[in-house]
């Protein structure tokens, strides 16, 4: 399948160049950056020295990059996407949005949230979090790509709203982020002595992953859900560890809350099942697509405790959109993503 990348010099744009360069049925024909045009990826950086001797293209031509391809990964802030959306939707070209444009059911509440007007209102998009919306994905014209965060969380939720188990409107997540979830640019608080030896949340109750995170809870359970959100950052370059907690509905069990992960991830690859009483860490997942959950019931306060370990860039971003393009091609999910993760 002939793939271009548009946003590739983004952290998830270059790592998604990583896992294409092993992906046996992919070939990345466009690369794209407006800040860096002409220039070659390999200068920018130079992990990919003798894998990608590509020139960075200009967006301007997006329609002949549409024409050239049979995919294409958007790897832009949010608000540029759904302008290659609109320009796009007349070619049978298929997009995988790594960014925010696409993973709402209703604008409105993208534009609430992240105050642009949504020019693609009626795009034919699906929410691309993989393990509980392939049989959407497969066929997907548009695939808005999980968040990172909102990744984390609603996998680590699901089984427990998917059944019943808990009351919705309790949830609470408290989730930590390696600084590449930032993004590249140069930012005061992501500067090495802001950073180094310190660890700080932002954003509380207003972070954008938390009404991504609320529709996914909707759907799951049929009940309209909020929560509270407040994410950290912490001195490391990967990794997100989520910890949600919830009160469970009156008389379930211990042995329910096992029985609800393992019916809906007992069969799944890149959902690994650490299990009751276990404390599952980012250095377990990284550079890999896993997602590794381990789950605590309070008997005290009757709440249950669920955490989640993701690389960030990976089953937060890139890996994720590749396991969605396996998806829609009709490929073993499992392909150019079987990487054991890197320890220590």
């Amino acid at each position: 399948m002939k793939v271009s990348v548009l946003g590739a010099t983004g952290y998830a744009g270059a790592e998604l160049l990583r896992l294409l360069y092993s992906h046996p049925e992919a070939q990345v024909v466009h690369i794209t950056s407006e800040s860096h045009t002409g220039e070659k990826i390999d200068s920018l950086y130079p992990h990919l020295s003798g894998l990608y001797n590509m020139q960075l293209e200009s967006m301007k031509e997006i329609e002949s990059i549409g024409r050239d391809s049979d995919f294409v990964f958007i790897g832009l802030p949010h608000g540029h996407a759904m302008k290659v959306g609109q320009e796009l939707e007349n070619l049978p070209v298929r997009i995988i949005d790594l960014g925010a444009d696409y993973r709402f059911d209703d604008t409105e509440v993208y534009e609430a949230w992240y105050h642009v007007p949504h020019t693609h209102k009626d795009a034919p998009r699906v929410y691309g979090l993989a393990e509980l919306y392939r049989d959407k994905i497969r066929d997907a014209k548009i695939i808005g790509n999980a968040g990172c965060f909102t990744t984390a969380s609603i996998l680590a939720l699901a089984p427990l709203a998917k059944e019943h188990l808990i009351e919705v409107n309790t949830i609470i997540v408290d989730a930590k982020s390696g600084v590449s979830g930032a993004g590249r640019g140069a930012k005061v608080p992501n500067h090495f002595p802001e950073l180094y030896d310190n660890f700080r949340a932002y954003n509380a109750c207003k972070h954008r992953h938390t009404p991504e995170i609320e529709q996914a809870m909707t759907d799951l359970s049929g009940e309209e859900t909020i929560i509270n959100f407040t994410p950290h950052l912490v001195p490391m370059s990967r990794g997100i560890l989520s910890t949600c907690y919830a009160t469970l509905k009156p008389g379930v069990t211990t042995e329910m809350v096992n029985e609800a992960f393992d019916k809906l991830y007992g069969e799944e690859h890149f959902i690994r099942l650490r299990g009751l009483g276990a404390y599952p860490s980012t250095k377990e997942v990284r550079g890999s697509n896993y997602c590794d959950l381990g789950w605590h019931v309070d008997e005290r306060t009757k709440r249950v405790i669920v955490m989640s370990a993701i690389d960030n860039l990976v089953k937060g971003a890139a890996g994720q959109a590749v396991q969605n393009f396996n998806i829609a091609c009709g490929f073993d999910e499992k392909t150019g993503l079987d990487m054991v993760p890197m320890y220590p």
